[in-house]
């Protein structure tokens, strides 16, 4: 029990140090975020499609 009273004192000094970001800094990173999902999105996609074709033009 001891140990388990330590772990979360030291769990919550180590929250304490976390930096958590502006309301700008946030929404800058989830546009980030969903641009890149899009981009990949995209390019998995055109690369399927491309396959996709490739095994229809060698297997009829």
């Amino acid at each position: 029990m001891k140990k388990l009273v330590q772990f979360i004192k030291e769990s919550w000094m180590e929250f304490k140090k976390v930096r958590w970001p502006s309301k700008g800094e946030l929404w800058g990173l989830t546009i980030a975020v969903i641009t890149a999902s899009i981009i990949l999105a995209i390019f998995t996609g055109v690369i399927d499609t491309i396959f996709y074709r490739l095994v229809h033009l060698i297997l009829p």
